[in-house]
């Protein structure tokens, strides 16, 4: 049989539990996160439910199936009635998402597939995280065009996911019409939704008043944080293992630092992605926004 776990293909790092290796590892390729496993995707011209998959690890004499036939036969729901997720941090590791969605006996079945985004980069958010890392945020880009990942999640699964983001963070529908989406069979998203930093993205310390990159390595940016500011050397160095340990064991010293960002004139706001709409807030699955709200990937994608 086939290793197809996540510890064999190379995606042990855990941001959770080991938050200096943020965001971790994102996938490259079309992928089914499934049992903590991935199997691999074949888009093909249609809808993503239409892409085979490649073949079922130990069962390489078997016929391609759809990734709807498959989902189906696995118990979970097929694409149409599954949420459009764009991540532009730990989301896209398919460990951590692992570890956000699964539960004993319930390992998490996702599909993720990297996909260009025009218009967006990836920041830092302007707070310090429950793990002590600074996580990710998108901000505007006139121009870019930003390989990102798409997570194809239940309304189960988007309800988890909110509740690890919130409060920090607000999941709003971006347009596609504003900032489009390709995904790689060609097809274009009407929208998929975004996790916005609610306290802006970091700008550099250096006073150039460009938002700091998200995503790389996250030592060298909490180094760089460290450097810029006698106070938060003083609350979190002299080191980013230390910033790690104290920020991750403490909500007070986190909260401390985030005010610090503030009070530094870091933070740079991202009115234009919050003005984007919202769903609703968590805890109110079956009202008008929440979870249980949420459009889906059918009334998301374009009529064939």
């Amino acid at each position: 049989m086939t290793d197809r776990t996540l510890t064999t293909l190379g995606f042990a790092d855990l941001p959770a539990q080991q938050p200096l290796t943020y965001p971790g590892r994102p996938i490259t390729h079309p992928t089914l996160l499934t049992t903590g496993e991935l199997w691999d995707l074949t888009p093909t011209p249609g809808r993503l439910g239409t892409w085979t998959v490649n073949p079922r690890p130990g069962d390489n004499d078997a016929p391609k199936e759809s990734l709807d036939a498959v989902l189906t036969q696995l118990g979970h729901p097929p694409t149409p009635h599954r949420h459009p997720v764009i991540a532009v941090g730990s989301n896209a590791s398919p460990a951590q998402l692992h570890h956000k969605l699964s539960r004993p006996g319930h390992p998490a079945t996702v599909p993720m597939v990297p996909v260009d985004v025009h218009g967006i980069a990836v920041g830092c958010s302007a707070h310090i995280g429950r793990y002590g890392y600074v996580a990710s945020a998108p901000y505007t880009a006139p121009g870019a065009r930003t390989p990102l990942v798409i997570s194809w999640l239940d309304a189960e699964q988007l309800a988890a996911v909110d509740a690890t983001e919130y409060p920090n963070y607000r999941r709003v529908l971006l347009p596609g019409s504003q900032y489009p989406m390709v995904m790689p069979s060609g097809e274009r998203l009407r929208g998929a939704y975004l996790y916005v930093g609610e306290r802006g993205v970091l700008m550099s310390p250096d006073g150039t008043e460009r938002p700091l990159p998200g995503g790389g390595d996250q030592s060298a940016l909490l180094t760089r944080l460290l450097a810029g500011s006698p106070r938060l050397r003083a609350l979190l160095g002299p080191d980013p293992r230390a910033w790690v340990t104290r920020a991750g064991g403490d909500p007070a010293v986190r909260s401390t630092g985030t005010r610090i960002f503030q009070e530094e004139g870091w933070a740079l706001p991202q009115p234009d992605l919050l003005r984007c709409p919202e769903d609703g807030q968590p805890g109110d699955p079956g009202g008008p926004g929440g979870s249980g709200g949420a459009k889906s990937y059918d009334a998301l994608s374009f009529p064939e």
